[in-house]
């Protein structure tokens, strides 16, 4: 794809950002794709079926990446967030996972669910949102006259200090290639397609998920979506003067004659879909007065995905109105909504901006929040069935020991609880 003007550009990507969110919202509605769901159905009864389809969204990716980088035809080397970072935040990768997890527990769905649900008319979804927006804009923005976030606040003094400066990228490409001798380039396909025929064997040898149209379905076009957006934002080219630059690296030399008061947009790079921070950054957009140079390619994502979903929903007549049960709900939701916007952020991601975009670039951090994502929402669940089944003699201490047991993180002597 190859514009005249970076505006030309910039418009066709976010409107072409928009359009394949717009797909992907009504799909996941109606294949009910729900990563939050398919943890569930795991730990509590046993069903793999959605996590086999979260886990074929990664595997799609993970191998259209490999291809169309491997020839050539785009890069995911320096991207929004930077995924392949030399910066090697571990800590923040596993503690935002937990804290994300478990919020997505609290909150009935993850960032992409709850926009799923706003679409399907709701309401507690989008309480859920607002939360979001809040907790994921202060944890990037200032507060009001202030030089403090939520992040500097909370998170940098301790946990900054536990990263590690790589002297490659983070991605396993690059970090085996420097241990074998090989190009990074070469490495990361050839670990790529590895981990694909691995993840192909483990879903498709459950005969219950080949015949499960639904959730191949699912996978597929989420996993698709995500490889679209990575080819979209790095794949288009504009010529300027006869010399042609990519969207980033026009953004970058700072021509923006054309923008409103020569101001340039957000959020300008390679990059595909993350809903966490494109949350927040829908929460700037609107405090803007909705200035077109803060409408970024997250924030079409958000509306597409919500539109998408609603469509689906009048369609099939599954648009259904669901208000809260009581005030606990309300704090549980508000509470969920919170730890999403925080754990998102300082995990770079969510459940898709992370467990399926991030590690589709084999980025380390990436996996290391996916799992942090599944422990702390996997935890989350079976403390709360414990305390549930057991009631006052459950107290969370030995609900908690007692579900490290069950995932056999300590040994079985240190049950507390008898296993339900």
């Amino acid at each position: 794809m190859t514009f005249e003007s970076f505006a030309d550009a910039h418009w066709t990507i976010l409107w072409l950002g928009f359009a394949i969110a717009f797909v992907m919202g009504a799909v996941v509605n109606k294949t009910n794709f729900c990563t939050m769901g398919s943890v569930s159905d795991l730990v509590n009864m046993g069903d793999s079926g959605r996590f086999r389809a979260w886990l074929l969204a990664i595997t799609v990716a993970m191998l259209g990446v490999a291809i169309i980088e491997g020839s050539g035809l785009i890069s995911v080397d320096q991207t929004v967030p930077p995924y392949r970072g030399s910066n090697f935040a571990w800590l923040e990768y596993i503690l935002g996972g937990v804290l994300f997890g478990i919020g997505m527990t609290y909150g009935s769905g993850c960032g992409s669910k709850t926009l799923i649900r706003i679409g399907g008319g709701n309401v507690k979804s989008i309480l859920v949102f607002a939360v979001i927006a809040v907790c994921a804009y202060f944890m990037l923005n200032p507060f009001p006259g202030t030089d403090q976030t939520i992040y500097s606040l909370l998170f940098y003094p301790w946990t900054s200090p536990t990263s590690v400066s790589l002297a490659s990228q983070q991605d396993l490409g690059s970090l085996l290639g420097r241990v074998f001798g090989t190009e990074a380039e070469v490495t990361r396909v050839v670990v790529g397609l590895l981990l694909v025929a691995l993840l192909v064997w483990v879903l498709f040898k459950s005969a219950d998920f080949r015949k499960s149209f639904d959730n191949i379905l699912g996978g597929l076009v989420v996993g698709l979506a995500v490889l679209a957006a990575w080819y979209v934002t790095d794949a288009a080219m504009i010529d300027a003067g006869g010399e042609t630059f990519t969207w980033t690296e026009y953004a970058e030399s700072g021509n923006w004659s054309f923008m409103e008061e020569g101001n340039p947009p957000r959020s300008v790079g390679t990059q595909s879909y993350t809903f966490i921070n494109p949350v927040g950054q829908t929460l700037g957009y609107a405090t803007e007065g909705f200035a077109s140079r803060y409408l970024t390619f997250g924030v079409m994502a958000v509306f597409g995905v919500i539109l998408g979903s609603l469509f689906w929903a009048i369609i099939s007549r599954g648009f259904r109105v669901e208000w809260f049960v009581n005030f606990r709900d309300v704090i549980n939701h508000a509470i969920g909504g919170a730890l999403m916007g925080i754990g998102g952020v300082l995990a770079l991601g969510c459940t898709v901006g992370q467990a399926i975009t991030g590690v589709s670039t084999l980025a380390l951090g990436s996996f290391l929040a996916f799992g942090g994502i599944v422990l702390g929402s996997a935890m989350t669940m079976k403390i709360q069935y414990y305390k549930m089944v057991y009631e006052d003699e459950a107290s969370f201490g030995k609900a908690f020991v007692t579900a490290l047991v069950d995932f056999k993180l300590l040994p079985e002597g240190m049950r507390k609880l008898e296993a339900i």
